[in-house]
């Protein structure tokens, strides 16, 4: 491709894999870079919006973004897409195709997989999509290898004519390091060509296309034996040689640094000739990948001899602490017991809402129903299977709620028969997998009632902005998606679509009970803002009349962190009942005035920190 102006590299930066990736993606004269928000991969495009010289975007789901990358690459720009590891799930269907195409700007998929699941579902390994789709998949092991494969990619991408991924981990993503850094290039693209056996993927297209996704899938293998991204450490201790990729080889070489190590920087294809070289110049292979045995298959089924996870276990990250005994093992060398350390009493911080969240009411409104099957979804509100509110049932994938809530509808028996059913889902998650399943609800007659929590802001990845907002990621103003009308193009009933405010109790508790009443589609979006987006309005804050708390503990149940038990105490009513009172506080200075505290306070002793701003709290009841 043309380059019309380029650079030399002069800087040398601080940055994490995320950032390495991002600079790198502006560097390669990338025209078009798109992706959904997903940690650990969230930053990226949050990095790269804050460059000139190319089109950044949210995109509404992973899909979205790989066919938005994949139409700027058919026009011969280079394109950019990113996702964490079960989005590259959902965008699938265009990559399975894309393989079979070609592609003609390069076009690079940056995919982060959470091994140890920090903050995802699943630990899936994201290089089966290599395999699957015949594409190469390249694996940094640090921040300086993220800026610098993301290069290769790009450049691999245009070679092969093939998309390529980089598939990152969640160390890699955010762990920071030293990055020799160079500058922008341009690339004019070279202009869409009509040529419908190419692009158009009917049958009669699509079957002659498939011997060049193999040719190139060919191409690939000899690149990966000749590629300065694998590479040999030569050391003189040859008992146990490792074969390793991505934040794995830094493990090794932490662990045994006079052991020779293969490094797999392109990892599909594997380079199996140069392995089995390497695998004759030691005495026993050792296969270091997390979470699948993928090398290790591939060189089992080449006949190289190697061991892998016989010994290492195929769950989280092979640090240097599981490595080590794991090697004596093999070894045959004793392993000490390690030194029993008695369990020390920690307070307990299990994950919460923020202060002021919106969410705590709908889950404070739900934790009071009974006889409900909650079926959840994605997001911060997933924090509701929590305690105290106990409010969440299922959630299994982005859009499950309404689905499986369908399904329960559909399939319960005479032990389910009365119980309602309540699908639970956030703005963002709706417009990315979720109004399809309300569609399917309204079209097959569900008697589902829908909470859609509209926070205005991807919540969980960072308060990103999405269609309901009407902001782009730059911040502009853009077109904003009117829920309810939304809802109602989808099939629901205008009378059985409600927009309240999540703060006031007694408004959402009648909706819910009433809607769970009528056994038909109903969606009940609660409209409140992120408390950690910039234009959310803080209001003046509560405290606590010490004299007149009875120690009822309803303001506990609400779940806000801002309120602190003091004390615990028992009491025994006239009846011989015991029960447990709480004494609390609340924590003026992280208080935003929300009032949702007031509103459950039975002994009325929650009030304005200014007494000149007290308002009567309204009572809410409980059923």
């Amino acid at each position: 491709m043309p380059v019309t102006q380029t650079v030399p590299a002069a800087a040398r930066m601080f940055l994490s894999g995320n950032d390495a990736v991002a600079r790198a993606v502006w560097e390669a004269g990338t025209r078009v870079a798109a992706a959904y928000p997903g940690t650990p991969s969230t930053e990226i495009l949050e990095i790269l919006s804050r460059h000139s010289g190319l089109h950044t975007e949210w995109s509404v789901n992973e899909k979205v973004s790989m066919e938005v990358a994949l139409g700027a690459s058919m026009v011969g720009a280079r394109a950019f897409c990113a996702m964490k590891h079960v989005g590259l799930n959902v965008a699938s269907d265009a990559l399975m195709t894309m393989t079979v195409t070609g592609t003609e700007g390069g076009l690079v998929i940056a995919v982060a997989d959470d091994v140890g699941m920090s903050s995802s579902q699943n630990e899936q390994d994201s290089r089966y999509w290599g395999r699957f789709a015949h594409v190469p998949v390249l694996e940094p092991a640090d921040s300086q290898e993220a800026y610098a494969m993301t290069l290769a990619a790009f450049e691999l991408s245009e070679r092969l004519k093939s998309p390529v991924i980089l598939r990152l981990t969640t160390r890699i993503c955010h762990v920071k390091g030293v990055v020799h850094t160079g500058e922008r290039i341009e690339i004019e693209p070279k202009g869409f060509v009509k040529d419908p056996r190419h692009w158009v993927m009917v049958p009669g297209n699509a079957k002659p296309r498939l011997p060049s996704m193999f040719e190139r899938e060919a191409a690939a293998r000899a690149e990966a034996e000749v590629t300065p991204l694998n590479f040999q450490v030569e050391r003189s201790d040859r008992r146990i040689g490792f074969v390793t990729s991505g934040p794995t080889f830094m493990h090794v070489r932490e662990a045994f640094p006079d052991a020779p190590v293969f490094k797999l920087g392109l990892s599909c294809p594997p380079p199996l000739e140069s392995l089995r070289r390497f695998a004759a110049t030691v005495d026993t292979v050792l296969v270091v990948e997390e979470t699948e045995p993928l090398l290790e298959t591939e060189m089992k089924a080449a006949g190289i001899a190697c061991h892998g996870k016989d010994v290492l276990p195929r769950i989280g990250e092979l640090a240097p602490d599981v490595l080590e005994p794991a090697v004596r093992r093999l070894r045959g060398e004793v392993v000490p017991e390690p030194e029993h350390v008695p369990a020390q009493q920690v307070f307990p911080r299990p994950p919460t809402m923020c202060v002021a969240c919106p969410h705590l009411g709908v889950y404070y409104t739900l934790s009071q129903m009974r006889n409900v099957i909650i079926s959840g979804d994605i997001g911060c509100y997933t924090l509701g299977a929590g305690h105290p509110w106990n409010a969440l049932d299922t959630c299994i994938s982005m859009g499950a709620s309404m689905g499986t809530a369908l399904g329960m509808d559909k399939g319960r028996g005479k032990v389910d028969e009365n119980k309602k059913v309540v699908a639970v889902i956030g703005d963002s998650t709706f417009m990315h997998m979720g109004m399809q399943g309300l569609l399917d609800i309204t079209w097959n007659r569900g008697n589902v009632t829908v909470l859609l929590l509209d926070n205005r802001a991807v919540g969980m990845t960072g308060g990103q902005d999405n269609p309901g907002t009407g902001r782009d990621i730059h911040g502009a103003e853009t077109t904003r998606v009117d829920f309810a009308k939304l809802c109602e193009a989808l099939g629901v009933k205008k009378e059985r679509i409600h927009v309240l405010d999540p703060y006031e109790l007694p408004v959402l508790f009648k909706a819910l009970r009433e809607e769970t009443k009528i056994e038909e589609p109903s969606v009940i979006i609660t409209n409140r803002p992120c408390v950690l987006i910039d234009h959310y309005q803080p209001a003046k804050s509560y405290t606590v009349e010490e004299d007149r708390c009875t120690g009822c503990g309803n303001c506990v149940e609400v779940g806000c962190p801002a309120i602190h038990v003091t004390r615990r105490d028992k009491v025994i009513k006239a009846s011989g009942k015991e029960v447990d009172l709480s004494f609390v506080r609340i924590e003026t200075s992280a208080c935003t005035g929300c009032g949702l505290c007031v509103q459950p306070c039975a002994p009325a002793a929650i009030v304005h920190a200014d007494p000149v701003q007290n308002v009567q709290s309204v009572q809410f009841v409980r059923k």
